[in-house]
């Protein structure tokens, strides 16, 4: 009886993730007159539990280069493990090269697309930012899905943050008008996204490296939102 349950343990298949647990929403970036802006908010959902508070969803990478995440936590946290090796092996070479952000995110188009062809995703939406003789803004996906573009936006942002984006950028914008924007496009985000918060950071890399906020909470008006109003029934008694 023992050694036909042992063999049965040893027939069972190999598993992979099949869906994310611990999950951010919406990472935004743009870039602006002299760099690029990170930015997102702090929070980390248990399926569709607001359970984690204070998960910070940007990390620096070397001097110049900033990741953020949308999508599984931990699967982020695996790939800022795997970036921090590399760059410490290039610190141990010492011949005084860095990598740059476009081949950081060169290399995670590499990872993601060999994890998705092997059917074990890393499950992340992943903006690469970084300023390395100009400023560089870079998307991958869990399926290796790859390109660079001026202004990106992971979630649910990419249906709400975008348009206004669109509407209001422009190449030579101020960093003040970046942050602005930025910050604008979360508090609609918080508004909409059951799996949004208030609390965010925003970070940057410019020519003088790369700077990532402390997390602080954003204003917000609820005075014109109708779900407490009461409605009278129609003059004309329909249910309408």
């Amino acid at each position: 009886m023992l050694a036909v349950q042992s063999a049965s343990k040893t027939q069972d298949p190999t598993t992979r993730t099949q869906q994310p647990i611990v999950t951010g929403s919406t990472v935004i970036g743009v870039k602006y007159a002299g760099g690029v802006m990170l930015a997102s908010d702090t929070l980390a959902s248990y399926g569709s539990l607001a359970r984690y508070k204070d998960v910070r969803r940007i990390r620096k990478v070397g001097g110049s280069t900033l990741i953020g995440a949308s999508g599984e936590y931990s699967d982020f946290q695996s790939i800022i493990e795997m970036l921090d090796v590399m760059h410490q092996s290039d610190v141990n070479i010492d011949d005084g090269y860095t990598r740059s952000p476009s081949e950081f995110h060169s290399y995670l188009r590499a990872v993601l697309y060999n994890r998705r062809n092997k059917f074990n995703p890393l499950w992340n939406q992943l903006l690469v930012a970084g300023y390395k003789g100009a400023p560089f803004l870079g998307y991958v996906d869990l399926i290796g899905t790859s390109y660079e573009e001026d202004f990106i936006a992971t979630g649910f942002g990419a249906y709400m943050a975008i348009p206004m984006i669109r509407d209001r950028w422009t190449p030579d914008m101020e960093e003040g008008e970046a942050r602005a924007l930025l910050e604008d496009c979360l508090r609609v985000l918080f508004y909409r996204d059951c799996r949004a918060s208030n609390k965010i950071q925003i970070a940057k890399a410019t020519e003088e490296g790369t700077l990532i906020s402390d997390p602080y909470e954003l204003s917000t008006d609820w005075t014109t939102a109708t779900f407490d109003a009461r409605h009278g029934a129609p003059a004309d008694g329909s249910s309408w």
